[in-house]
C-alpha cells in the first residue's frame, strides 16, 4: 500500500488532501493510496466528493460548507448516525463507513459512505434517462420508499433520541425563522407574514416519524434499468416529526401534466409522470395517514424552502461554496418566488 503522502497534489476546495488521505488509510478498510477527490456537483448545501483510490475503489466523503451555517443542519456526526440507523431498514441508503470528528484533519468534521450507482433525476430533461413507461414506476417507488421511511420503528433502530417527538411544526417555525434572521440578505415581508399565518393554524401532529426534510427525486439515486430508488441521499435536515411535512415538500416540487414544465430541478414536468394527487392517495393507502390538510404542509414547505434557498444564496454570494458559474440573481429570485407561493397558499383564493 502506498503512503498517503504520496497522493498527487490536489487543489480541491474543502479537502486538505494529505491529512484526509492519511485518515482514510487508517479508518476505511480496503482503500489504497494515492487518492483523487472529485467534487460531486448538484448539491448546494453540504459539500460532497467522490473519492477514488489507486485501484479504482470509490467512496463518498461529505463535509459542511466552508462558511457560517446553521450548525444542526450540517452536523456530520448526526447525519452519519442517521444513515447508519436507516441502513438497518428497507429504506435504501448508502452504507456508513466512518466519521471523523477531529477538525485538525480537514478543518471540520466529515464522514465517508459507500458509493451507490444510479442516476439523479433533477430536471425535466433528466427524465430522458428513463423510458416513458418507467416514469410511472419510478414515481410509485419514490412514494413507496417515503411510506416505508415513515413507518420505521424509530426506537428499534436507535433514533428515538434524535429529536423531540412532538411539536414538529412549532419547532420548525422557530428554527427556520431564526435561520432567516441570521442568513437573509434583504428584507422580504412575505416570509414574516407567512410565518404569522402558519402560527395561527398549526395542525395537530398525529404520531411521530423520521422526517427526511428534503425528500424528492433530486435527492435520490434511481437505477435506470429498473426505475427503482437505489439510495436516498442528503439527510442533513432529517429529524423526528410530522410525516406529512415530507409529503407536502414533495408537492412543492411535483408538476402535474396540466401544469406545464414545472420546477427546473425536478423531472416531473416531463411527460409520463403521474399526478401528485394519485401518488398522495397511494401513500395514504399504504400508511393510513389522513392527508386532508396537506395544503398547509405544502405552504409550510414552500416557506421553509424559501429560507433554505436564501441561506444557499448567501453562501454562494459570500464565497462559502467555492467557485461557481451560477446565476445568483436567479437564486435570489427563487427565494422570493417561494415565499410568495407560501403566502398566497395560506391566504387562499382571492
Amino acid at each position: 500500500m502506498a503512503n498517503a503522502d504520496e497522493s498527487p497534489s490536489s487543489d480541491v476546495l474543502g479537502v486538505d488532501h494529505a491529512p484526509v488521505a492519511r485518515w482514510l488509510l487508517d479508518n476505511i478498510d480496503g482503500l489504497c493510496a494515492p487518492f483523487t477527490f472529485h467534487p460531486i456537483v448538484g448539491g448546494r448545501s453540504n459539500l460532497t466528493y467522490r473519492v477514488v483510490d489507486v485501484a479504482g475503489a470509490t467512496v463518498v466523503l461529505r463535509r459542511p460548507p466552508l462558511g457560517h451555517v446553521l450548525a444542526t443542519a450540517h452536523d456530520m456526526v448526526r447525519e452519519f448516525k442517521i444513515i447508519s440507523a436507516v441502513g438497518k431498514t428497507r429504506v435504501p441508503v448508502p452504507r456508513a463507513l466512518g466519521v471523523c470528528t477531529d477538525e485538525a484533519v480537514n478543518g471540520a468534521p466529515f464522514y465517508v459512505m459507500s458509493f451507490v450507482d444510479g442516476t439523479v433525476l433533477d430536471s425535466p430533461e433528466s427524465a430522458e434517462k428513463l423510458r416513458f413507461d418507467q416514469r410511472q414506476v419510478a414515481s410509485e417507488h419514490l412514494f413507496d420508499v417515503l411510506a416505508e421511511l415513515h413507518q420505521v420503528d424509530i426506537d428499534a433502530i436507535g433514533l428515538g433520541d434524535l429529536a423531540k417527538r412532538t411539536g414538529y411544526i412549532e419547532r420548525q417555525l422557530k428554527r427556520w425563522s431564526t435561520q432567516w434572521i441570521n442568513s437573509k440578505t434583504r428584507e422580504l415581508p412575505a416570509i414574516e407574514e407567512a410565518e404569522r399565518l402558519m402560527r395561527g393554524r398549526i395542525p395537530e401532529q398525529h404520531g411521530v416519524a423520521i422526517a427526511h426534510g428534503d425528500f424528492r427525486f433530486g435527492n435520490c439515486l434511481i437505477d435506470p434499468a429498473t426505475a427503482k430508488v437505489t439510495a436516498v441521499l442528503d439527510w442533513e435536515l432529517c429529524t423526528l416529526g410530522d410525516a406529512l411535512a415530507d409529503l407536502g415538500h414533495l408537492g412543492v416540487y411535483w408538476t402535474d401534466p396540466s401544469d406545464g414544465l414545472g420546477r427546473h430541478n425536478d423531472p416531473t414536468g416531463a411527460p409520463g409522470f403521474p399526478t401528485y394527487d394519485e401518488m398522495v392517495q397511494r401513500y395514504a393507502s399504504q400508511t393510513g395517514r389522513d392527508v386532508s390538510n396537506l395544503g398547509f404542509y405544502r405552504a409550510f414547505a414552500s416557506w421553509r424552502l424559501a429560507i433554505v434557498s436564501e441561506g444557499v444564496y448567501a453562501r454562494y454570494l459570500y464565497g462559502a461554496m467555492g467557485e461557481n458559474d451560477l446565476d445568483l440573481e436567479v437564486m435570489k429570485q427563487g427565494t422570493e418566488d417561494l415565499a410568495t407561493i407560501a403566502l398566497e397558499a395560506l391566504r387562499g383564493p382571492k
